[in-house]
């Protein structure tokens, strides 16, 4: 159980993370027949069917954490990230072979490992970063585990006023599961860091992990568009 707030601020919601996790594992699933079905059912339901519980412990807002809840989300957000980098694997292989996939149904799959790649980099880093949301929220911060990432709230506290404002030592803040998201996407975008700097082992490995994958799949599908038009 979390102590009592210590930062003065809320406990974040479960919703965003939840959706995003439903819209990753919908896309997953979407992916076309080519892209082992058995295995991506299995994975959809297993992902489920671990959220259930989380969602029990926690149906509002992330306030309660125990020690295999904590493994749960983390492992959870592992499945996919493992799951969606298998289907990555696949879809170059089926971009550099002949393949049984037309051009659109391969961009249309190209889209969906993308996009479910960013959401769950996305989760992985909100659920290992500083302990995770609970710690997050309502550990004393000479308490929280050591940061895998430097957002620049927490270096703006010197800045000008409107600026220093929202600082997480002025205001309180802390990282939310948005602030991931995004930073996964311009990762995914930008192919290395941007506003976010990784600062531990597992950080630097994770972010290069997702522009690797990233950067493969868009050179390898520019190759394949140009290839089709001539």
């Amino acid at each position: 159980m979390a102590p009592a707030d210590s930062l003065g601020t809320a406990a974040e919601h479960r919703w965003p993370a939840v959706i995003g996790l439903l819209i990753a594992l919908g896309l997953y699933a979407a992916l076309p027949s080519a892209f082992l079905p058995g295995l991506r059912y299995t994975v959809v339901a297993i992902g489920l069917a671990m959220l259930i519980p989380l969602l029990v412990l926690n149906p509002r807002r992330l306030e309660k954490e125990t020690r295999w809840s904590k493994n749960l989300a983390v492992a959870q957000a592992l499945l996919l990230v493992v799951a969606n980098t298998v289907a990555l694997v696949q879809l170059i292989i089926l971009l550099t072979t002949s393949g049984d996939l037309d051009g659109r149904t391969i961009l249309l799959a190209s889209l969906q490992i993308w996009v479910t790649n960013i959401i769950a980099f996305g989760l992985l880093f909100w659920e290992l970063d500083r302990g995770g949301p609970v710690s997050r929220a309502h550990a004393q911060r000479k308490d929280m585990p050591a940061a895998d990432f430097r957002f620049p709230q927490d270096e703006d506290h010197d800045a000008i006023d409107e600026v220093a404002a929202r600082s997480s030592q002025r205001s309180g803040w802390v990282a939310s599961f948005i602030d991931y998201a995004y930073f996964s996407l311009s990762n995914s975008m930008a192919f290395s860091p941007t506003d976010t700097m990784p600062l531990s082992v597992r950080a630097k490995a994770m972010m290069g992990l997702e522009a690797a994958g990233g950067f493969i799949l868009l050179a390898l599908v520019i190759a394949r568009a140009v290839s089709l038009l001539n």
